[in-house]
């Protein structure tokens, strides 16, 4: 831990680039404890803090630019990558895009300060269409922020950083092998949660045939698309008589949902994330007729069912419908499709 420590005093700027920069692509080594342990050591004077502050803020601009153009060329396919892949839940990945909705390119800057976030904000700023130039400047503020903000936390907490850091010092090679299995803990921990949320819903699923026969023999069926507005727009076909509901009006408004016939819910998520955390909670809200599509939207598209166009952005599934336009072939469906993948949430 002593040599890390006095690597970290001889070449600060160099290892928070590196740190930083591994992060920032999606790696899980965590270069907010560096960053914390720089600000410390800058304040007791044994590192300058500005080759410290630039590291970090390269490391973010070019990191950040190489997700930007990732989102530019691959689009969907890349934010559904990270809902895959991320250890955080869906529905982060939900509250993300809400968030570039919401405040576009200041939500890049907010993104920097929020867990989680960041990795997921970078492609949908490439899929806007936004200039790189734009995106930079946005980008360096965010940064600055980040590296300055962290570095004056550890300046702060310098006299409790420095307590632990002589405690894992004095722990040697034991102390690195605590933070390794701290952090592969914490990683096991998330999957295991995530897994156990599915797992759960396995059984409720039902699967789009299921709901096309259905739907055919005119059975009674509530359809919720969950879809995030921007995405509706995006994308504005639901499968036929869905109506879209944002999450937080559902919080409040679920008691007016039929209790006297099936609910079926889906999403754009890859592992229906949206439509399980949904389902739970009407679950608690006593609809225990809920069910998430297997596959959500993209299943639908997949089977080249018909759609149906929503007319109404921002309209509600417990207000009256606008009478949906013509259903869509669906061979134009297979055609002309683009739904943007996001994770839920």
């Amino acid at each position: 831990m002593s040599q890390i420590l006095s690597f970290l005093v001889k070449h600060g700027g160099l290892v928070l680039f590196g740190v930083v920069f591994v992060e920032q692509l999606g790696l899980p080594l965590p270069a907010l404890p560096w960053i914390l342990a720089a600000g410390a050591l800058a304040a007791n004077g044994q590192i300058s803090p500005l080759p410290g502050l630039a590291g970090i803020v390269a490391a973010c601009l070019i990191a950040d630019s190489i997700w930007f153009g990732l989102g530019r060329r691959g689009g969907p396919r890349i934010v559904r990558m990270l809902c895959r892949i991320s250890l955080q839940s869906d529905s982060c990945v939900r509250r993300t895009q809400d968030l570039f909705d919401r405040y576009g390119m200041r939500g890049v800057v907010a993104a920097k300060l929020l867990p989680g976030l960041s990795a997921v904000i970078l492609p949908l700023a490439g899929m806007s269409g936004v200039r790189l130039r734009r995106f930079l400047f946005f980008d360096a503020i965010g940064s600055l922020l980040y590296g300055g903000g962290f570095l004056l936390l550890g300046v702060a907490f310098r006299h409790q950083l420095a307590r632990l850091l002589a405690t894992l010092a004095g722990l040697g090679n034991c102390g690195l092998a605590v933070i390794a299995v701290g952090a592969a803990g914490y990683a096991g921990f998330r999957y295991f949660q995530r897994r156990r949320l599915l797992r759960r819903l396995r059984v409720a699923r039902i699967t789009v045939d299921e709901v096309r026969r259905r739907q055919a023999a005119g059975e009674p069926l509530t359809l919720l698309d969950l879809r995030a507005l921007a995405e509706l727009d995006r994308d504005p076909y639901v499968i036929p008589g869905a109506r879209h509901v944002g999450l937080d009006e559902l919080a409040h408004c679920g008691h007016e949902l039929p209790r006297d016939h099936d609910i079926i819910v889906y999403c754009s998520c890859p592992n229906e994330a949206s439509s399980a955390s949904v389902t739970l909670r009407l679950h608690r809200q006593g609809l225990m007729r809920v069910r998430p599509i297997l596959g959500g939207i993209e299943a639908w598209h997949e089977r080249c069912y018909p759609t149906e166009r929503w007319p109404a952005t921002g309209a509600s599934a417990l207000r009256p419908a606008v009478p949906p336009a013509p259903e869509r072939p669906p061979a134009q469906l297979s055609a002309g499709s683009s739904t943007f993948a996001s994770g839920a949430d």
